[in-house]
């Protein structure tokens, strides 16, 4: 499973343009879903050096899923081994967006038509006039050329 980096000139339908790209790694851990599991993994990575730019956290019953993207992978899977923690790893694209009406519906649409599922994303950043996205596919080739 990797995340697409979009060109940073790809047109989209619409003529809604990419703005930049780069590429990040999500982690995914699985933590009792009981109050502290989540404190302790965020003083866990600081205390490790490292930054998470991105999070999504949720139970489900006795388990606490967390995904966070982070742009220091290595540091990220040092401390992760170090804790005893498992966690599934994978790249992940960034791409900037214009911020206006229709953007995220033409990047999502074109890979929908493509027959792509996104598997995840994330808001990195958010500004007036752009927004900074993290996207999970399966087929990252496919990924690119429904949007190029």
């Amino acid at each position: 499973m990797t995340l697409i980096v979009l060109g940073a000139d790809a047109e989209l339908p619409g003529g809604i343009g990419l703005v930049s790209e780069g590429t990040m790694t999500e982690f995914t851990i699985h933590l009792a879903n009981r109050p502290g599991q989540l404190a302790g993994l965020a003083t866990i990575m600081s205390d490790g050096g490292v930054n998470i730019d991105a999070l999504a956290a949720f139970g489900m019953e006795d388990v606490g899923v967390v995904r966070m993207v982070v742009s220091d992978a290595e540091s990220a899977r040092r401390v992760i081994s170090e804790a005893g923690l498992v966690a599934e790893e994978r790249r992940v694209l960034t791409t900037v967006l214009s911020h206006r009406p229709g953007a995220l519906a033409a990047l999502t649409e074109s890979l929908a038509a493509a027959e792509i599922n996104i598997d995840g994303m994330y808001v990195l950043h958010s500004h007036d006039d752009e927004i900074e996205l993290a996207i999970a596919v399966a087929d990252e080739d496919a990924a690119r050329a429904a949007i190029s």
